[in-house]
């Protein structure tokens, strides 16, 4: 068997809406060597011409790239697919193209059949599909639903990803999600550090390829989670959506969830909505590691208005070299060879790794924010 293979499942690419032109097969796998990530879902595999610019890349053996996509049901549920090869993902292409208009142009398509037909054609060629950020009170599972019988009907889904606002503990007391696999993915558009591999999943797999993946995955070896701190999520509170003026459920509920202040729409946070849905003593997970993209760390400490700037990549490549990765740097590394680099990150790395941190938390679409003490 083997271990620790960090996985980010669920990324764009330059074909989807609000990506960055960047998101090129290229520049993900070397995004994916600086971070540390060992297997990169493809992302919108069912649009032909990123099938295409990933079947002209070399494969190095650096990184394994798993097929696969995110659509967008009739309910405006998203869901992640994975399958075992992008000819795979052709034939899926075909199956579902008389039932989505921008399928050819997007890179994730609105598809006009419930979750249940989806799942059940995916399911026919051998794939795995599960709810997207399945607590964001946007285009998810419990957006629109309150449990998964509701969405996929009698195709029970493989794994449930749980999205930036959300870690396991919100999905631990859910008995609906009993004995699913939880995956940690990044849902990134852009391949720059501080967005790809923010969130990923250690996975034990008995041989390293997309089968292997995908057998691990449906076998429940999910090994840890890694991401935000919930908190820092942009949903996780009950927030009005203009202001971001911060509400309980009760009161949102009692004023017709408009903001009394300027009538923005108050959407229900991700922490209230998972204790809502909570129904059980929480089941055990597989631990849960709270971590800060380098860069945001770096931006903090140095007073930055932006993770680009000049002044933070460059201190973000003397961290992350050709022989270290950004995960180790997180987690791993000494705090004495970090300060060789620099003094003031490697204290707030140690912050992070005894867990000194303060958090405001999101909502309304506003990210949460941290300080070290």
């Amino acid at each position: 068997m083997t271990s620790g293979l960090f996985c980010d499942l669920h990324i764009h690419s330059c074909f989807s809406i609000a990506s960055s032109s960047r998101m090129l097969p290229s520049c993900l796998v070397e995004g994916c060597r600086k971070k540390g990530i060992g297997v990169l879902g493809s992302g919108d595999s069912l649009h032909a011409g990123w099938r295409d610019l990933w079947n002209r890349i070399p494969d190095t053996g650096e990184v394994l790239v798993v097929p696969t996509a995110e659509v967008e049901d009739h309910d405006r549920v998203h869901h992640l697919i994975i399958l075992d090869s992008f000819e795979r993902f052709e034939d899926l292409a075909s199956d579902l193209g008389r039932h989505a208009a921008r399928l050819a142009e997007t890179g994730r398509p609105h598809v006009r059949l419930p979750g249940s037909e989806i799942a059940g054609r995916v399911h026919d060629l051998g794939g795995l599909i599960g709810p997207a950020h399945a607590f964001t009170p946007w285009t998810s599972l419990y957006a629109a639903f309150d449990c998964l019988s509701g969405c996929y009907g009698a195709e029970r889904p493989d794994f449930l990803e749980l999205g930036l606002s959300a870690d396991s503990s919100y999905g631990a007391g859910i008995s609906d999600l009993a004995g699913i696999p939880f995956l940690s993915n990044s849902d990134a558009h852009s391949p720059d550090p501080a967005k790809l591999g923010r969130e990923f999943f250690e996975l034990t797999v008995a041989e390293v390829c997309i089968k292997g993946v995908m057998e691990s995955i449906q076998a429940g070896k999910v090994t840890m989670n890694a991401g935000f701190f919930p908190e820092e999520g942009k949903y996780n509170r009950t927030a009005c959506t203009r202001c971001y003026q911060q509400y309980t459920p009760a009161f949102a509920a009692s004023v017709r969830w408009r903001c009394p202040d300027d009538q923005g729409l108050i959407k229900k946070g991700v922490a209230d909505r998972a204790a809502e849905l909570a129904d059980a003593p929480p089941t055990e997970r597989p631990p849960y590691l709270h971590i800060i993209p380098l860069a945001e760390i770096i931006r903090q400490v140095i007073g930055s208005s932006s993770v680009a700037t000049r002044a933070c990549t460059r201190l973000y490549d003397r961290f992350v070299t050709p022989d270290t990765d950004e995960i180790s740097v997180l987690t791993r590394t000494p705090i004495k060879e970090l300060a060789a680099i620099d003094g003031r990150i490697a204290s707030a790395i140690e912050s992070f790794r005894q867990g000194r941190v303060s958090l405001v938390p999101g909502g309304g679409g506003r990210f949460g924010s941290f300080s070290f003490f």
